[in-house]
């Protein structure tokens, strides 16, 4: 079966294969990674850090494999991993539902996992750190079931709103959606104490620093356990973009496929908010550059783009977060919002001229 390719341009030379693009931000993302290990309050060199990561230790100062391995490798693996998962979720999202826009944080998705989780805490009489540190591992693995759970909610919804409505009214019903569970978690913040709520609110600032390592043993095998999945979702998500008559048509099941993906999606974009909080846009910029750069529509070309350039959007963004600026602390949001905002008002303008051409 051929896709077809779009048309948006690549900022890259067209002499270049699809291979070499894919290496060079395979690349990029291994420089990113150890770069991030090397930034921060305390500056440590390069040298170090890879002795540090290889050996546990450094011979010049002990206490920087303290900081490289408790604090900043920690950091790195997140946003490796959740930029990733993100980057995938966020093109299978704008496949699903035919809308270029599409994104776990514009769609809502997110705040129903931070709804999920908001209730679970309220429930249970303890937020934040006081719930993790209260139940361990349960605690952790409860807040990432309602996290996931809470997003398969918010997509189940858009999938049945989507028969009904327009790609357009679905982007707006989604942001509606995402505005009403805000409100109800604000409400919530009411029924428990302040110092619960002010945790709560940490936590509701989206970031890669605060996971622990107890919450990455959940959160890194479910992201890999997710992009497994939407590996083998390649050729019936392909078979979708010809339309679902022609999908049956070929033998796929659209109904069960739509569900597996919705499930994955769900999956992905839970256990992150979960333990890194709303992160906002990176889906949406992940998938259009991927289609930018590699110009084509073929997800066995646009998924590993899409998980390596989330993955480096989340390094990037990171590192830029934790340098050691001297007056003002970035917040990731902030510095994704700098990349996504633009994008998104390009394929605003995009639409809308296709839209009036046609």
């Amino acid at each position: 079966m051929t896709i077809k390719t779009i048309s948006t341009s690549s900022v890259f030379s067209p002499a270049l294969s699809r291979k070499a693009l894919l290496a060079a931000i395979s690349l990029l993302t291994l420089a990113l990674f150890f770069a991030e290990l090397t930034v921060g309050s305390v500056a440590i060199p390069l040298a170090a850090v890879w002795e540090a990561v290889l050996t546990g230790t450094t011979e010049v100062n002990a206490a920087w494999a303290n900081i490289i391995l408790e604090f900043r490798l920690p950091r790195a693996l997140n946003a490796l991993f959740s930029g990733a998962a993100l980057g995938v979720a966020g093109l299978m999202l704008q496949t699903l539902f035919r809308n270029p826009l599409a994104d776990p944080y514009v769609l809502g998705i997110v705040h129903g996992a931070r709804l999920a989780c908001a209730l679970l805490v309220t429930l249970t009489g303890v937020v934040g750190n006081a719930f993790l540190l209260r139940y361990g591992l349960i605690g952790d693995i409860g807040l990432a079931v309602a996290s996931i759970l809470g997003s398969c909610a918010i997509l189940g919804l858009l999938a049945l709103l989507s028969r009904r409505v327009g790609v357009v009214t679905l982007l707006i019903m989604g942001l509606m959606i995402g505005y009403f569970s805000v409100g109800l978690i604000s409400m919530l913040m009411h029924f428990i104490d302040e110092n619960q709520a002010q945790a709560f609110k940490i936590w509701n600032d989206a970031s890669f620093a605060g996971a622990t390592d107890q919450q990455l043993q959940i959160l890194i095998p479910c992201v890999i356990v997710g992009l497994i999945a939407s590996i083998a979702l390649i050729k019936p998500l392909n078979s979708l973009l010809l339309g679902e008559n022609y999908a049956a048509s070929m033998g796929v099941a659209v109904g069960r496929v739509k569900a597996i993906t919705l499930m994955v999606i769900g999956l992905l974009c839970g256990v992150v908010t979960a333990f890194c909080g709303p992160v906002a846009f990176l889906g949406l910029v992940a998938a259009q550059l991927a289609r930018a750069f590699m110009r084509s529509a073929d997800h066995r070309i646009l998924l590993p783009a899409a998980g390596l350039i989330g993955a480096t959007l989340g390094l990037a963004a990171d590192w830029v977060v934790h340098m050691p600026w001297s007056r003002h602390v970035f917040h990731l949001n902030a510095v994704i919002g700098l990349v996504g905002a633009p994008i998104a008002l390009y394929m605003l303008y995009r639409t809308k001229a296709l839209h009036h051409s046609s």
